[in-house]
């Protein structure tokens, strides 16, 4: 059997288009899940059940839905309910409402590990809601829950390849479109494989750069 990945070279063009709209949808994604995971710690740790309470069932509920699921709710169901969105507007919407729980679980986490002692002497320094959130809190949780964050940014971009069920044209779908094309579709896969490996190991590198920088200040 003889590979044809000069094929594979041919449609070199199209794999870039693919593996470029992965790339923006997925950073569009994870900006705005954690924006939304930080927006959602406050009333994650409200003292007011009516506030607590709701949000932690609506972060829940996120978590357990399927991404896939989540993707065909919001790109089938919601017209029934009289909004309609494009593909687009649709990825990028599940990629957040499907991580923002995550992220906000991460930072939870993070922040209950934090020592109680720097958010008491803050109170007592004056630093009370967003603002002990914002110049406090939240610099020191973003950094120790970084490695997390960035294999959390890894599954966004895994999962990123179901959104070729919904005609979104990223990587998986150009594979797909490719091989239907040309019958290649071992070379076709693996391509794609091969490029989704590059963009996790990118994250990666940038996880452990951070991590030596935390690590190197934290020693000085």
């Amino acid at each position: 059997m003889s590979l044809r990945f000069d094929l594979i070279w041919e449609q070199a063009p199209a794999f870039l288009s693919g593996l470029w709209n992965t790339v923006w949808i997925c950073a569009i994604g994870i900006s705005l899940s954690l924006i939304l995971g930080i927006l959602l710690l406050l009333p994650l740790f409200s003292h007011h059940k009516v506030v607590r309470l709701p949000t932690k069932l609506l972060v829940e509920a996120a978590r357990a839905i399927p991404f896939l699921m989540l993707a065909y709710l919001v790109y089938y169901g919601l017209p029934s309910l009289g909004l309609t969105l494009d593909s687009w507007s649709t990825a990028i919407l599940t990629i957040v409402i499907y991580n923002a729980a995550y992220v906000a679980d991460i930072l939870r986490s993070a922040w209950v590990n934090l020592p109680k002692g720097q958010t008491e002497a803050a109170r007592a320094c004056g630093f009370t809601g967003v603002q002990l959130l914002r110049r406090i809190v939240l610099p020191q949780i973003l950094i120790a829950a970084a490695p997390i964050l960035g294999n959390q940014a890894i599954q966004v971009i895994r999962d990123s390849s179901f959104l070729a069920i919904i005609t979104v044209p990223e990587l998986t779908f150009t594979a797909k479109a490719v091989q239907a094309d040309s019958f290649v579709p071992f070379e076709s896969f693996i391509t794609a494989a091969l490029l989704y490996w590059v963009l996790c190991l990118l994250i990666e590198f940038g996880v452990q750069r951070l991590e030596w920088v935390r690590n190197f200040y934290g020693k000085a």
